[in-house]
């Protein structure tokens, strides 16, 4: 049985949940991130240049509503963000959201990944679907090809190659004060993936015969000129994360630690940020540990965590 290779896992941080459910035959599916009944402090920033997201505005300071109840990760790229509703739904029907005076209205941030290209296109996370993942919700994390992770691919910068598995991964790291930082991420790159720490590579596209093809080598001067117009076209990838602390912050320290959450997945994806990719990095703040911490620390915490959880991503859905 396959093992992560970092510990830990974001529902490590007080008052995180991680429900999943996902579609075999379809290859998609959908990671719903539960927080507790108060919701978390919300933070989100946007790198890729190809994302489908929901409610990426209302995480920035100065918008009114400071907390989310859930964050939804998905296949099914535009079409997945359906299955928000199907959170939302779950939410209303445990009275969970924005009191409004007429109503509550729960507040679901959600991102998108590419995967019609690998199963059955037609079969794409819906609102029955979220609303599943969300009654499936517990402490333990399966990684590899679960939820958003089940048809997600690493590796596709190079024409007719055939990608590597991704997958959703998860890690966590418990600093000295007693915060814990986690992160899951969902990887669908369209670069490479490798160890931060080694340097090794772990996933790449290969050519029919097993051959390896590093990006890199394709960006560096391996490829005549004209290839460089057969590179997948926009939108077709995208890695999803959320990154979670139980230490209290503010709305601008939320978006602060999702900024540099995505150092993490520079260090690991190369390239990362891409013009077909989405990637975008949620971050949801509990405040559930009674400590004081370095904001610093915290940061490079969260990078770090997020490096952990795309590693473990893909080596958990079968790349090498």
């Amino acid at each position: 049985m396959l093992k992560p290779k970092y510990e830990g896992a974001i529902t490590e941080v007080r008052g995180i949940r991680v429900g999943q459910a996902e579609d075999r035959r379809g290859r998609t599916g959908v990671t719903v991130v539960l927080c507790s009944r108060e919701g978390a402090v919300l933070g989100a920033d946007v790198r890729g240049a190809a994302p489908g997201t929901r409610e990426t505005d209302l995480a920035q300071p100065g918008c009114a509503v400071e907390t989310a109840n859930a964050v939804v990760l998905a296949g099914g790229s535009a079409f997945g963000l359906a299955a928000a509703t199907g959170v939302m739904d779950f939410l209303e029907q445990n009275d969970v959201g924005l009191e409004t005076g007429v109503c509550r209205v729960p507040i679901v941030p959600a991102a998108v990944l590419f995967d019609l290209a690998v199963g059955e296109f037609r079969a794409r996370p819906d609102a029955a679907m979220g609303m599943e993942a969300c009654k499936r919700a517990a402490k333990h994390v399966d990684q590899g090809v679960y939820g958003a992770g089940t048809g997600a691919t690493v590796g596709k910068l190079a024409p007719g190659g055939i990608p590597a598995p991704g997958g959703v991964g998860t890690a966590s790291l418990t600093l000295a004060c007693g915060v814990t930082v986690g992160a899951i991420a969902a990887v669908n790159a369209c670069g490479d993936v490798y160890d931060p720490h080694t340097g090794r590579m772990l996933a790449c596209g290969r050519l029919s015969d097993g051959t390896p093809i590093a990006s890199e080598s394709l960006l560096f001067g391996a490829m005549p000129a004209p290839e460089l117009l057969k590179f997948p076209g926009p939108g077709q990838n995208t890695t999803l994360v959320v990154v979670a602390t139980d230490a209290t912050l503010t709305k601008a320290q939320a978006g602060r630690l999702a900024t540099c959450a995505h150092d993490g997945l520079a260090r690991t994806i190369r390239p990362a940020h891409t013009q077909m990719d989405g990637d975008t990095v949620f971050a949801l703040a509990t405040g559930r540990a009674d400590a004081e911490v370095n904001f610093v620390q915290l940061c490079a915490a969260a990078a770090e965590a997020t490096a952990r959880a795309i590693c473990n991503g893909v080596l958990m859905g079968g790349s090498a």
